[in-house]
């Protein structure tokens, strides 16, 4: 008899899933239900259809019903959702909807890809016909038919994840005034405070309007305009929004089948991607899995990570008996002409899990100084205390922090530690890298903490340094001091500080700084070997915390109230 496989969902896990399926079995029965009308789209690109980056739309569409017939003899409904499921008699109930009939379909193995749902938060005018979510290719289609032919000139998105800012950056292309909203102190929530200064400072250049620490309370449609009333009492008018914090796995028929869910709301799967029921299996944004570094359950909804579910789970459904190590969370986005990446636990994840954990933080340039065209990147690295095992990564840059990226996410698959990153032999010509790539900086940077031959503290303890007891030293130029320096520091230059040690106290903790930290480690290497006991530098240097202690909104700005770089905060 063959085997016949059902998959609820298209897109990455199901799709994958299906063609994996045919692979290894040319005799199974395969057949794919989808409630919409496209079985496989580049979910990753939409936004950039919008401002015709991605000019046409049929470049989205990866896979049809006819290609995959032709190539896979997969069966693809399309606009048919599977309303029921029925373990017990292997069978599930689906609704053809241009039909309006239902069906039942018998199964002897089941893939659950139903992916996840936008949030709409339960606001008074969440039903405005102005407001918009972007999670699939109509909702794309929909909002660029606004953009086309209505010409908005004002849009709020509320959220400052990757989808928010993708969608304020495409509106902006097409000459929209864009306001972004989020209830947060920072963008994109996988980066830590201080990484996503860098971003919002970006964001200033491009004339983006933003308010943080902000929440949409409501919405009104007024005239041929919503108002978007914030809890700091603002009112934003606005011809669209876009609808941006967040998505929920689609579990409904998974819970109604009686199917385990986790404590974060998705479905349930072991190591080999099955369910509590042994014939069905489930991939993708819907379930839960094992964060790869601390172990913990977790949701991280991934494109990459839902192809690898689909084709292990199709492996496991023809007889292997494949495990999924987990998902690390590793991500990029473009922010303008900004790379943001990450990968691994963020400072706030660690804390959550009581791990201990020591950071620092790097800037090096894109390639060797000397040939034109380097721009610095900003590297923060998460390690454990003592083996110095690689926790997470943030880096923020242009040209080449994609790449570095990648080098230490493999690093963190492969188990390695800081002390691997130095050891690492990367490809160098002027115009790709340096003799030490950025990569091995940090991990120099990182093991030299560990070994305590480079004592640091960091940007968010010196608004609780006591300049009485201890001694603020600044070892840049004088020129670069008298540009801005932390309140109450002394000015020594590192090349003349062995000659003006007298003038740093023997008695107090000396915690010295420099613009990015490399002139500073040297410094403290200095008063280390001159009989300095308590020095510290501070990791990232000058430029750090200068980026860290700005006021983060852009807030007003279409009413000419624009905030500048030198409106100061305190850390929180």
């Amino acid at each position: 008899m063959n085997l016949k496989v059902l998959i609820v969902g298209g897109v990455a896990g199901g799709a994958t899933a299906a063609a994996r399926l045919r692979r290894i079995n040319e005799d199974a029965e395969i057949i794919i239900f989808e409630k919409g009308e496209y079985i496989s789209y580049a979910n990753c690109g939409l936004p950039y259809h919008i401002s015709d980056i991605i000019p046409e739309k049929d470049d989205l569409l990866l896979q049809t019903p006819e290609s995959m017939w032709q190539r896979f003899r997969i069966d693809v409904r399309i606009n048919s959702e599977v309303v029921k499921i029925m373990p017990d008699a292997k069978q599930v109930e689906v609704l053809d909807k241009l039909k309006g009939e239902t069906y039942t379909e018998s199964y002897d193995k089941l893939i659950l890809a139903p992916g996840a749902d936008p949030i709409r938060p339960n606001l008074p005018g969440i039903n405005s016909k102005r407001i918009f979510t972007l999670r699939n290719v109509p909702d794309t289609f929909r909002i660029k038919d606004i953009v086309e032919k209505q010409k908005p000139k004002r849009a709020v998105v509320v959220g400052a994840g990757f989808i928010g800012l993708e969608m304020a950056e495409n509106l902006h292309l097409k000459g929209v005034k864009v306001t972004i909203v989020d209830v947060a102190d920072h963008v994109i929530a996988p980066l830590d405070y201080e990484m996503a200064a860098i971003v919002h400072q970006h964001l200033k250049t491009k004339g983006v309007e933003f308010y943080l620490k902000d929440a949409v309370q409501s919405f009104e449609d007024h005239q041929d305009l919503v108002l978007v009333q914030l809890g700091s009492g603002r009112r934003i008018k606005a011809d669209m929004v876009i609808l941006s914090i967040g998505i929920k796995p689609d579990t409904k028929i998974a819970m109604d089948a009686g199917l385990d869910i986790g404590p974060h709301g998705g479905i349930l799967v072991n190591d080999y991607l099955k369910t509590s029921n042994p014939d069905i299996y489930a991939v993708g944004d819907a379930i839960e899995v094992n964060d790869f570094v601390t172990g913990a359950q977790t949701l991280i909804p991934l494109a990459g990570p839902a192809n690898k579910q689909g084709r292990i789970a199709a492996n496991n459904i023809c007889g292997a008996t494949e495990k999924y190590a987990g998902t690390q969370g590793t991500a990029i986005v473009k922010v303008f002409d900004l790379t943001v990446a990450v990968t691994g636990n963020n400072e706030k994840g660690l804390q959550r899990k009581n791990i201990v954990y020591e950071k620092s933080f790097t800037h090096s340039p894109s390639h060797a100084g000397y040939y034109p065209g380097a721009i610095p990147m900003a590297i923060k690295l998460l390690f454990s205390k003592p083996d110095g095992k690689i926790l997470g990564a943030q880096i923020i840059g242009y040209e080449g922090a994609d790449k570095r990226m990648d080098i230490i996410a493999t690093a963190i698959r492969a188990g390695m530690t800081v002390h691997g990153l130095e050891s690492l032999e990367l490809a160098y010509a002027p115009m790709y890298s340096s003799a030490k790539d950025p990569v091995n900086i940090a991990g120099y940077t990182a093991a030299n903490i560990l070994k305590g031959t480079h004592p640091v503290f960091h940007w968010d303890a010196v608004a609780t340094l006591d300049l009485h007891t201890i001694f603020l030293l600044d070892v840049r130029t004088p020129g670069e001091f008298r540009q801005g320096s932390i309140p109450g520091a002394i000015n020594i230059p590192v090349d003349n500080l062995r000659e003006r040690l007298a003038e740093v106290p023997q008695d107090k903790e000396i915690y010295l700084f420099c613009q990015i930290g490399l002139r500073g480690y040297i410094a403290t290497r200095i008063l280390l070997q001159h009989g300095y006991t308590k020095v510290k530098n501070l990791s990232g240097g000058y430029k750090t915390y200068q980026l860290a202690v700005q006021k983060q909104a852009n807030e007003d700005i279409y009413e000419n109230e624009t905030v500048t770089n030198n409106d100061l905060i305190k850390p929180i």
